[in-house]
């Protein structure tokens, strides 16, 4: 009779200081069978910091996870923990893993999070940019129609909205988000957690001017969101509605219908308002 499968660990690791590796991540780590890794080579080093031997450290590329999530899928069918960490941050976060935790789920394995450090969360906890809703919005397209579709929908968000962008790509990526949203406030924070750290505020044409040549690291952008249109208030009450219309001679159950259908009423209930005040006249 076959045993309880492994545990899956989602562990999130420092994206550029070691130190912020949380002491429960670090004992897993040491205390894993497997770790799966998004490049092996990197991982190395953070397993060196937080003294963990596993037995199997496995290769989970972002060009190649769907072809190697079965066997790790197996590993924990067979009883054995895994903890998956990409090369900085939260596992699936614009990294590898979100194909893993899926199978994982689908194969009824236990899939438990160890939270920690993230680029997008620490850029918006610094930028003093509205946090209570939010938009992670990853890496746009690179070019095309696409890229336009996605600023076009990206400008009617109300919420703030982080992006991810490659250091040589940053000045484009100013200009084509003034254009497309507006010279909204927007905050830039590149290297996060490292010794060059950077974090500039201003509006995107502020921002545009001052990195217009090539950025030097992984840069993360906090940009302001789309601004609600108020809500307008009905210009007059259903009640007052329907005396205009009835004084207007306008049929009992065409009014009904077509207030029942812009007031979000049952047709029954607009109905027997219509006949209540026809009544009353």
């Amino acid at each position: 009779m076959a045993g309880a499968p492994g545990t899956l660990f989602v562990v999130a690791t420092p994206i550029g200081n070691l130190a912020d590796l949380s002491p429960r991540a670090a004992e897993i780590l040491r205390a894993a069978p497997a770790v799966v890794a998004e490049d092996t080579r990197r991982t190395r080093t953070l397993l060196a910091h937080a003294g963990a031997h596993p037995a199997h450290l496995l290769s989970l590329p972002a060009f190649d996870e769907r072809g190697r999530v079965d066997r790790v899928v197996a590993r924990l069918l067979a009883g054995e923990d895994a903890a998956l960490v990409t090369d900085a941050g939260t596992p699936g976060v614009s990294d590898p893993g979100v194909a893993l935790v899926d199978a994982a789920w689908r194969a009824g394995v236990r899939v438990v999070p160890v939270p920690g450090p993230s680029a997008p969360l620490a850029a918006l906890s610094a930028s003093g940019l509205p946090s209570d809703r939010f938009l992670f919005a990853g890496f746009l397209p690179r070019k095309g129609g696409s890229r336009t579709e996605v600023l076009r929908w990206l400008a009617g968000v109300p919420a703030t909205l982080l992006l991810f962008e490659a250091g040589n790509r940053v000045a484009g990526t100013l200009r084509d988000l003034r254009v497309g949203l507006g010279d909204r406030p927007a905050a830039l924070a590149r290297e996060l957690t490292k010794l060059h750290e950077e974090i500039a505020r201003g509006r995107l044409s502020e921002l545009e001017e001052r990195f217009a040549g090539e950025v030097r690291g992984e840069v993360t952008l906090v940009i302001a969101g789309a601004a609600e249109a108020p809500v307008s208030e009905p210009q007059e009450t259903v009640e007052d509605e329907v005396r205009r219309r009835l004084a207007a001679s306008e049929a009992p159950v065409v009014i009904a219908r077509t207030v029942a259908r812009a007031r979000g009423m049952t047709r029954r209930d607009a109905y027997a308002l219509v006949e209540s005040l026809r009544g009353r006249r």
